[in-house]
């Protein structure tokens, strides 16, 4: 990264997942190597192929928004509002220490208002015909609607808007995020993502498209990254949210850094719908972009919290690529999916799986990558994916990676910080 660009660092983080809905649970499931899969309960799933999932745990709307008001927000909004509540409460962003003008919102989300779409065309059919909505089913809808909910919470009135780029979609929110902080035009902003589909249509859709594992006979051992017998993804639900800051700032109001933002990386497989290059150039593209952003050679990253969806193609193709870009270091790096504890949360994976970076950062702790049975002779077994236990070692810097359908890549390199 050149001058004058503005360093930005991390300063407060959110998390609602299947191990947790506090960033503490989060990252002691993490380090501990808890699968979030079980049966799903929010419908009845016994005709599907899939029959499970990693669903919130413990989480109730009306624990955080009186009843009336829990019912104007699709369950992806509540989701968003109360993972950044969690966010700006870490960072202590109080109205005595910042210019609410000058502190955004940027959301992203693969898919955004599901259930509600569901749950209206459902209703269209009953009683006489004659189409009746609810006069929210529009404004629980829309992407954007998530960042407009938090900044409305809080009165910030910088940048606001979202991102979607399928299951790269917070990773975006972060990158666009850390490039206004960079030009000086926010002192803070509020990124992240938020997905709740699973839904009849959600877990119907991906089954047509034999995206998601169907392994019914043992959903905690379901997700199987780098595994020989691995057969897709779990579908998750949740949210991540990361207060990012410009770091002049941060150190004046004495904000807790946990890490900085040191480079960005963005490029698309221009290849296919849904598959990965075979040869992984998006993927080669983004982690050399990111590296090149960020000032950084192959050798500056301990840890790299991969994709890792547990596809037959997907996963061959990130490995493969880190071989080619890290070359000899990749077999020094630790590599782990976290995936295989929270499942995929689409559009929110990235943030959750930044905040597993950031952390693994910060407390020098890479999380495993669980439900490893059988090596697959198409990985070089000289990389180490940290499989079954999470492993100390000091992180100086992690990248995280996260791509979408439609050939989207997005990668962030958070490092220890300097010079607080």
């Amino acid at each position: 990264m050149n001058l004058p660009y503005k360093r930005v660092v991390v300063t407060g983080v959110g998390a609602l997942t299947q191990l947790g809905n506090t960033v503490p649970a989060y990252w002691d499931g993490l380090i501990n190597g808890v699968s979030g899969a079980d049966f799903i309960t929010q419908f009845d799933a016994a005709k599907f192929k899939t029959r499970f999932a990693c669903e919130l745990k413990g989480f109730s709307a009306e624990d955080f928004f009186e009843r009336k008001e829990a019912r104007k927000l699709d369950r992806f909004s509540q989701l968003a509002v109360v993972a950044a509540d969690q966010a700006v409460k870490f960072a202590n962003l109080t109205e005595e220490c910042v210019n609410k003008d000058r502190v955004g919102v940027i959301w992203g989300s693969g898919i955004g208002g599901m259930l509600n779409f569901i749950e209206e065309m459902t209703n269209i059919n009953k009683g006489d015909g004659t189409p009746r909505f609810n006069p929210f089913f529009i404004p629980k809808l829309i992407l954007d609607i998530a960042s407009g909910h938090i900044s409305m919470k809080y009165g910030f009135r910088g940048p606001n808007f979202a991102t979607v780029s399928a299951c790269a979609s917070s990773t975006n929110s972060l990158i666009d995020a850390t490039t206004y902080i960079r030009l000086g035009k926010a002192d803070a902003i509020i990124c992240g993502g938020s997905e709740a589909v699973i839904t009849e249509a959600g877990i119907g859709g991906f089954n047509a498209m034999k995206a998601l594992s169907e392994r019914n006979e043992d959903p905690k051992t379901a997700r199987r990254p780098f595994d020989v017998d691995r057969d897709g993804f779990v579908l998750g639900e949740g949210a991540g949210a990361v207060v990012v800051e410009e770091y002049e700032h941060a150190v004046r109001r004495g904000a807790t850094i946990l890490a900085e933002v040191a480079g960005c990386g963005m490029s698309a497989d221009a290849y296919h719908l849904t598959a990965p290059h075979p040869e992984g150039l998006g993927v080669i593209n983004v982690m050399r972009n990111a590296l090149e952003d960020a000032g950084m050679q192959p050798g500056d990253i301990d840890y790299i919290n991969v994709h890792g969806t547990s596809t037959p193609l997907g996963d061959i193709a990130e490995a493969s690529a880190i071989e080619k870009v890290f070359g000899e270091h990749a077999y020094n790096l630790n590599i782990s999916s976290t995936k295989s504890m929270t499942g995929h949360l689409l559009g929110a994976a990235g943030a959750i799986e930044a905040i597993a970076a950031i952390l693994a950062v910060k407390h020098d702790i890479v999380p495993p990558t669980i439900n490893h049975f059988t090596d697959d002779p198409a990985f070089d077994p000289r990389l180490n994916f940290t499989f079954h236990k999470a492993q100390q070692r000091t992180v100086r810097a992690a990248l995280s990676n996260t791509f979408g359908f439609g050939g989207h890549n997005a990668s962030v390199i958070f490092k220890k910080i300097e010079n607080q």
